[in-house]
């Protein structure tokens, strides 16, 4: 969830996980831009230390959750909190020609199932709905085992200008018992549609266009205790550069604007996953999801 809704609600203050998966606070740029070999090795080679870093505690006797490094972390999620960080210090991080976004939110839902939960997380179709007016489109589009694949469209007007992103992405879910899972999604292919709504309205070439967002990556961590389920999301992002005459006005509202997509992320995870429980009303969850699925096409 976290990864496009992230990405397209950052456009809008543009914000999503699981597979949604993330958008991340960068400000207008109206200039188009192309991105470099150079930030692209950057993007690798930040991830490549990112997932040493979140794999760490999986399957360990390190905390699973990021919350349980410190106790008051916790105390608060428990409480209604929706916690927001930088999942490292200094983010965004200046790369060549690029700004790499690395935030972690964490929730907690009381009285409902890991089940429940997963039950919107692999809803594809339905983040349209959950993640709307951010969202304006999604399709599943097929499933190997726990490895999904599925694409979302975001819409966000920019400084007088209409910005269309469509997103493919791809989630793979594990699961560490009966309590604990975590979801891997990144996107796979991320293309700005320019004159969206237009009769000459055309998708740019992948790594071409404003440069809001290249690449995204997320982490989300699933556990069942205390009553209910924690949801935690360490969501990276690559935009394009902010000059550097501006860099030290824009970063405190580019932190400002991470912070309320991931909490709106969150928050809207959470009222879907109480929504889609209330309106099964005691039916079979996957049997339900289907039918909602169907009315709402």
């Amino acid at each position: 969830m976290a990864i496009m809704a992230m990405l397209l609600q950052r456009l809008n203050l543009f914000r999503n996980g699981l597979a949604i998966v993330v958008l991340l606070a960068v400000p207008a740029m109206s200039n188009a831009s192309e991105l470099k070999q150079e930030t692209l090795n950057a993007w690798d080679d930040y991830l490549q230390m990112a997932n040493l870093r979140m794999h760490r505690n999986l399957g360990t006797g390190d905390p699973f959750l990021w919350i349980e490094e410190e106790p008051s972390r916790s105390q608060r999620v428990r409480q209604g909190e929706i916690l927001i960080s930088p999942a490292e210090e200094g983010s965004p991080l200046k790369v060549h020609d690029g700004l790499i976004h690395d935030w972690i939110g964490a929730i907690f839902i009381p009285s409902v199932r890991i089940n429940d939960v997963f039950a919107v997380v692999h809803d594809y179709k339905r983040y349209k709905d959950f993640y709307k007016p951010t969202v304006i489109e999604s399709k599943f589009l097929g499933r190997t085992g726990e490895e999904y694949e599925f694409s979302m469209l975001g819409l966000k007007n920019v400084l007088f200008e209409k910005i269309v992103l469509e997103g493919q992405f791809e989630s793979h879910c594990s699961q560490l018992d009966g309590r604990r899972r975590y979801c891997i999604s990144y996107s796979t292919r991320v293309q700005e549609i320019k004159d969206y709504g237009q009769p000459d309205q055309n998708k740019l070439p992948m790594d071409e266009g404003h440069g809001y967002i290249w690449r995204l990556y997320s982490l989300t961590k699933f556990e069942e205790r205390d009553g209910g389920v924690y949801i935690e999301v360490e969501a990276i992002a690559l935009s394009r550069d902010i000059s550097t005459s501006v860099r030290w006005f824009t970063k405190p509202v580019v932190e400002r604007v991470s912070r309320g997509s991931m909490s709106t992320i969150l928050q809207r995870t959470r009222e879907a996953v109480r929504s889609n429980i209330a309106a099964c009303d005691g039916k079979d969850l996957k049997t339900c999801n289907y039918l909602q699925g169907n009315s709402s096409r």
